[in-house]
């Protein structure tokens, strides 16, 4: 007897999964949308200079790049933003604007206010927080980077790594930026302080550092933005780190890589950056770029060539070290496309995704530990276990810390309590206070508007 069986529907047919993995190509969005850049030609488009010197600073270049297409409500609440609220000038490379609302040809004006690039990289006042902008507990220089300095732009903060600020500019700036009280133009808000040694000074003084302190392997190269710094004196600096036998990883520290892909193909950026690279090989020094990517929609066909070409003369690792803000990347299904995105589009390793930092104003872009708990597990098990990326708290005086590794946690008023495991340059000062310092639980806040009523009439009673 013959039995014939009924086809078995595919379990992928009755099983929805909560997150749906599709390849998607990257894609350079048409700039000639706008009217500004209409007769804007591919050579001049890939040409570094000519970002650069396009780049919108300031409401009167985005009309003449707008044209009408844009409501006057959004350039009031920009006008209004950048005299109340803003702690970042603005500056926007082309290619950084060219992610926002990349397929919106009609109504862009509410397009551009829902954009996740735009909520971040040009805040309008709508955007922040009507009852609480800002933190009670938020400061300037949150993560106390200056504090830690022992050399002028040089934190050391974890025992094995150092941090190097080689400049205070960048060719973009974001609007959360931690280093908001260092790093930009002032603003009327925030009067910027400034670094006061010559460039070389400043880096004598970090090299002469490094040397008296062998302890220090790893070195992240940052500012600001590396893609700053003239391509010469950065070479040089990073010859002589690779001169001290002590250092062997070194991180260059770029969004715009992101936001300006163009500088890092320049032929001689390329092949500065083989120089270095193959320096770096030849003397067991680990060479990596970090850059900063917050959605994937910054993720093109450009940033995937810069970020290839890095690695084929030589780099390591290309790795992100993105920003976890409401409005941008806070869901799944964002986090997951950005890391596809990232990682099988781009050859960019999704590596930290950081809570926002306590910065002032920054209170509508930040999330709760909870919060990024629970993100933390939605994203495992899609992605390579290489390349899920881990999210993180900075927490003040301690340093990262993975977002379940907290001691206590308070989920009425939003405090979380934090523990470390090494002392900073400022614990190895009060040499008193050092074991207290390993036995401290320190505190860090989630953003008011994620608490219950019981949390907020709490900090209502005890905000100064």
């Amino acid at each position: 007897m013959t039995v014939i069986q009924e086809p078995v529907s595919p379990v992928a047919d009755t099983f929805e999964q909560p997150y749906d993995y599709s390849r998607s190509e990257l894609v350079e969005p048409d700039w000639r949308r706008f009217p500004g850049w209409r007769d804007v030609t591919d050579a001049q488009w890939r040409d570094a200079q000519w970002q650069r010197v396009h780049c919108v600073r300031n409401i009167k270049q985005l009309r003449a790049l707008m044209g009408d297409l844009l409501e006057d409500r959004f350039y009031d609440d920009l006008a209004a933003d950048q005299r109340d609220m803003a702690t970042m000038s603005m500056l926007l490379p082309p290619q950084m604007l060219n992610t926002m609302a990349p397929d919106v040809r009609t109504d862009v004006t509410d397009a551009f206010y829902a954009d996740p690039i735009r909520r971040y990289m040009m805040p309008v006042k709508s955007d922040r927080d009507p009852v609480a902008p800002s933190h009670p507990h938020s400061e300037r220089d949150s993560l106390h980077e200056a504090e830690m300095w022992v050399a002028e732009g040089l934190t050391h903060r974890y025992p094995t790594k150092v941090l190097a600020e080689l400049i205070s500019t960048c060719p973009q700036y974001c609007g959360h930026c931690t280093r908001m009280d260092l790093v930009g133009n002032s603003t009327p808000q925030v009067d910027k302080h400034k670094l006061e040694l010559k460039p070389v000074d400043r880096q004598d003084a970090m090299i002469d550092y490094l040397k008296r302190t062998p302890g220090v392997r790893d070195v992240v190269v940052s500012g600001g933005d590396v893609a700053n710094v003239p391509w010469p004196q950065l070479e040089s600096f990073l010859m002589r780190l690779m001169d001290i036998e002590s250092v062997r990883d070194i991180r260059l520290a770029t969004k715009a890589l992101a936001g300006l892909p163009q500088h890092w193909l320049q032929p001689k950026v390329v092949e500065g950056l083989e120089r270095v690279a193959v320096t770096a090989q030849r003397r067991g020094v680990n060479l990596a770029i970090h850059t900063h990517v917050n959605h994937a929609q910054s993720v093109t066909p450009l940033v995937a060539e810069a970020a290839r070409t890095a690695l084929d003369v030589g780099i390591r690792d290309v790795r992100n070290q993105g920003v976890l803000m409401r409005g941008v990347n806070d869901s799944p299904a964002e986090l997951l496309d950005l890391c596809f995105a990232l990682q099988g589009e781009a050859n960019i390793l999704p590596y930290y995704f950081y809570l926002c930092d306590m910065i002032p104003n920054a209170e509508h872009w930040r999330v709760a530990v909870w919060e990024a708990q629970e993100l933390q597990h939605a994203i495992m098990g899609y992605l390579p276990g290489y390349a899920t990326p881990r999210i993180v708290c900075d927490v003040p005086y301690v340093g990262k810390r993975w977002v379940h590794q907290l001691a206590e946690y308070d989920r009425v008023k939003g405090i979380s309590y934090w523990t470390k495991n090494y002392l900073t340059s400022v614990d190895r000062e009060n040499i008193a206070d050092q074991a207290e310092a390993l036995q401290e639980r320190y505190p860090y806040y989630d953003p008011m508007s994620t608490l219950p009523d019981e949390g907020r009439r709490w900090w209502a009673d005890h905000s100064g």
